[in-house]
């Protein structure tokens, strides 16, 4: 059997944002299949069997055909291995838990070039997912020996490597439900939802509405019992001791039996319960002393655990934890029968994504106390029937909100406010939390600032609750979509630059606080504080970061599109001017001005669909763009016949007729009244004064705005 040389990967371009291809970041991968081009998927034998024994799902996969098997039908008739290595990578990210729906593979004016691009909503990932996708599929074509296990593991390992927490990520999709958009700032969970002067940030289920003050009284478990006990909500009585001495007065005096804890540790860790003897007592003293800085010796209630989610006051969600037993066999070891029994469920696992922790008996000090208690250590062997109790707590995963008493929503709420904390993640123990508070002995043992949201977005028993959405809607009020507007000016150089300076110039006259992003720098109104290239997406992003902007004009040339994507995912105006600028893209296999719209259409796919996209009439390529663009249409051009038909359907448009501006709306026209005459082109000037117009500027405001932008031009302030 012939041995193919590898398929070269010529480059690999991550798109971070809407681009030629999708919405959405993508990889676009440019291949050459070198002697593959001679040999299509029906032209090796074997080679379709090979690949589906080795990725038996491929068979679902619909390409083009639309219907399952759709790709399997492309397969038989024939396909090129760029085709077949864009479906072997989108399985791979299936296979390692990132669903992926989207690829595409073209070919080029290349004899046996392609430009191949899946869906990539991180770029790590991406680079491994083709890393590995690539291996897996030669290893296929020349029936060597191929490890598929191995290659998903390696995606998922870079998965978990990259992508955000749970409840990071639930929170981010609650707002992208709500079409409210996010920033990632850091390779953790600090994220921002919004833009401009709009914008919130999170880290994890904390905002930046979260008080630094309530935050550090929450740490110290002590101050907040003190504090919320002082409102009325019951705690267990207690105290800090300083030595394990001092533990077991602590416990005489508030009385048997005890809990011991850490005064500032968290999710469970060095905290033992139920303790009622020195021994017991002066061991738990020692364990609890690794996790914190202090101990809290308190009074033991008996009871459930319950994590009560709290935010903006209000209950949003329960969780209820339960003990972990083991039975005994007669034959194995404790630590054995944890694995075989506990750990063997799949919701026990090692990542966040699992409700419940995998429970290690031999580095646990409070399982190895409670083992102790029982006459047991980890490598005894209980006998047969007979329950041996693990874990006490930290299994809190069983939703009970819909069973939550009135009473219990009540003190929950009056805690997290007592302490400050827009979210607040409440620990309290109850024999039944459907009964009123009088009816049993309860107390909230815990507040905690940035809860887990795990227990609640995927309970081990019970339904998921929207807890995501309870935060955005705190942050986001209903009609809140956290965009500031945004001009996004698509066209060549020699018109873009100058229409981005003169649009940013009229939109601040109007008293916007604006940010431009162009060639000749990034500005703020009139500063530049940049005066590098402003187009390339990681020094134009930075307008969406900055809480002062309330309105960004970005230039976005053809390359721009085609090397990084936009910036930004849609906006109020998209304007494109012109078809200049084929002859530096050939790299792109761009070659004339007709291979440009299919890429300018980008800034029209973009624009939302209460925005206004604005186009030069007097090109028809361009004005033909208006189908792609989801709100209004304005038009621009020199001359009346291309205005002719969107004025006879009410449309709007720019007109210049006599060397004179004309504001054209159906058959009403309103001359612009410029004092003289501007140095500044048509090319420029139309749809500057289309795009403010669109964006809703007097005729008066924008007179006086090109009357005076030589004097007042950004490129003169630095």
């Amino acid at each position: 059997m012939k041995t193919f040389d590898d398929i070269r990967l010529l480059r690999a371009t991550y798109l971070r944002g809407p681009n030629l291809w999708t919405y959405r970041s993508a990889l676009e991968v440019w291949l050459d299949l070198g002697e593959l081009e001679q040999h299509p998927s029906d032209k090796l034998p074997g080679f379709v069997d090979r690949l589906l024994a080795a990725l038996p799902a491929l068979e679902e996969h619909h390409c083009g055909v639309g219907e399952r098997g759709g790709f399997l039908q492309r397969l038989n008739a024939g396909t090129w291995m760029g085709h077949v290595l864009e479906h072997v990578i989108i399985e791979l990210l299936n296979l390692a838990g990132m669903p992926t729906g989207f690829g595409q593979t073209r070919s080029t004016s290349r004899t046996g070039v392609y430009r191949m691009v899946f869906r990539a909503r991180d770029e790590a990932v991406a680079r491994c997912a083709l890393e590995h996708g690539h291996r897996l599929l030669m290893a296929v074509i020349n029936a060597a020996p191929l490890d598929v296990p191995a290659a998903v593991q390696a995606v998922r390992d870079a998965i978990d490597e990259a992508y955000l927490g749970p409840s990071t990520a639930h929170i981010v999709a609650a707002a992208t439900e709500r079409r409210i958009p996010h920033l990632r700032l850091n390779d953790g969970n600090l994220v921002q939802l919004g833009q401009g002067n709009r914008q919130h940030r999170i880290w994890t289920a904390e905002t930046d509405r979260t008080s630094a003050i309530a935050e550090g009284v929450a740490r110290d478990k002590d101050l907040t019992k003190r504090l919320i006990a002082a409102v009325g909500v019951p705690v267990p009585d207690g105290r800090i001791v300083g030595s394990a001495a001092e533990a077991w007065d602590a416990a005489e005096d508030v009385g048997l039996p005890v809990a011991v804890k850490p005064s500032d540790g968290n999710h469970g860790r060095g905290v033992t319960l139920d303790l009622s003897t020195r021994e017991q007592i002066e061991a738990a003293y020692t364990l609890a002393a690794e996790e914190g800085s202090e101990v809290i010796v308190e009074r033991y209630i008996p009871g459930d655990e319950h994590r009560l989610l709290v935010v903006d006051g209000k209950l949003v969600a329960a969780a209820r934890g339960e003990a972990a037993w083991i039975v005994g066999d007669g034959r194995q070891a404790v630590a054995a029968l944890v694995d075989e029994q506990l750990n063997s469920d799949p919701r026990r696992g090692e990542t966040e994504d699992h409700p419940l922790g995998r429970i290690r008996v031999r580095e646990d000090g409070a399982i190895l106390v409670d083992l102790r208690r029982q006459g047991l250590g980890p490598d005894d062997v209980p006998a047969a029937g007979r329950r041996v109790l693990i874990q006490r707590n930290g299994n809190v995963a069983n939703d009970c909100t819909d069973e939550v008493h009135p009473d219990f929503a009540r003190i929950a709420s009056l805690a997290a406010r007592t302490v400050g904390l827009d979210i607040a993640g409440i620990d309290l123990v109850a024999q039944d939390i459907s009964r009123p508070l009088r009816a049993q002995q309860a107390a909230v043992v815990e507040v905690n600032a940035g809860p887990g949201l795990l227990a609640h977005t995927k309970p081990a028993v019970g339904s998921p609750r929207p807890v995501g959405k309870a935060i955005i809607d705190r942050l986001f009020p209903p009609g809140d979509d956290g965009r500031i507007p945004i001009v996004g000016i698509a066209g060549g150089d020699a018109v873009a630059t100058p229409l981005a300076r003169l649009v940013a110039w009229l939109l601040q006259l109007s008293g916007r606080h604006v940010g431009l992003a162009c060639r000749d720098g990034l500005f703020l109104n009139t500063r530049r504080v940049d005066e590098r290239d402003a187009t390339h997406g990681t020094i134009s992003e930075r307008l969406l970061l900055n809480r002062d902007i309330d309105t960004a004009v970005f230039e976005n040339g053809a390359a721009t599109i085609l090397d990084e994507g936009l910036v930004y995912d849609r906006c109020r105006i998209g304007v494109v001017t012109d078809l200049d600028g084929a002859q530096a893209l050939e790299r792109h296999d761009i070659h004339e001005a007709g291979d440009l719209p299919r890429v300018l259409r980008t800034q029209m796919d973009v624009v939302l669909g209460d925005g206004i996209g604005v186009l030069n009439a007097d090109d028809e390529r361009i004005a033909a763009l208006a189908d792609h663009c989801d709100g209004e249409i304005t038009l621009y051009a020199t001359e009346a016949a291309p205005l002719a038909a969107h004025l006879e359907r009410g449309g709007q448009a720019v007109l210049l007729r006599d060397g004179r501006i004309w504001l054209c709306e159906g058959h009403a026209e309103t001359p612009l009244a410029l004092r003289g005459r501007s140095v500044l082109p048509p090319a420029v000037l139309l749809p500057a004064v289309a795009a403010a117009w669109a964006f809703g500027l007097a005729p008066a405001l924008l007179a006086a705005g090109i009357d005076t932008f030589e004097a007042q031009s950004p490129a003169e302030t630095r």
